[in-house]
């Protein structure tokens, strides 16, 4: 075979790269959907229920991963007016999905609630349903 030529070398380059095996891992740029609902129960200061609602404007966040040292953050959404949220063009692998709520015994007043997904299909459509979210006032 003829190296020589740059158009030559620019073919086998090429066939390589299609020919080694591409490990895709968890993250943007695949098909799969993971969504839900946020749904926020408002308590007073005597612990009794005062309002619910499905939470507009609302923070959720994503951890691609869930092997220690092998995950990362990367996005954050807000919920729609009804409540709704969407991770979109996700890998099949392994995610979290978590939110802050109010916590009366944590110093900081809140706390992180993780909750773990895989997606196994490349175009799966993950439902997590109704998230519910504890508020105090």
């Amino acid at each position: 075979m003829n190296f020589k030529s740059p158009l030559s070398f620019f073919f086998i380059a090429i066939a390589l790269f299609l020919t080694t095996g591409c490990n895709k891992v968890e993250g943007p740029g695949g098909a799969a959907t993971i969504k839900g609902i946020i749904h926020v129960q408002e308590y007073d200061g005597a612990n009794n229920l005062i309002n619910e609602y499905d939470a507009p404007k609302f923070d959720v966040y994503i951890i691609y991963g869930n092997e220690e040292g092998e995950t990362y953050f990367d996005d954050d959404i807000e919920t729609s007016f009804d409540g709704s949220f969407e991770f979109n063009y996700l890998e099949p692998g392994n995610y979290q999905i978590f939110v802050y709520e109010d916590c009366n015994t944590c110093f900081s007043g809140k706390k992180e609630t993780i909750y773990p997904i895989t997606i196994t299909d490349k175009k799966e459509v993950v439902d997590m349903g109704t998230i519910e979210v504890f508020e105090n006032f």
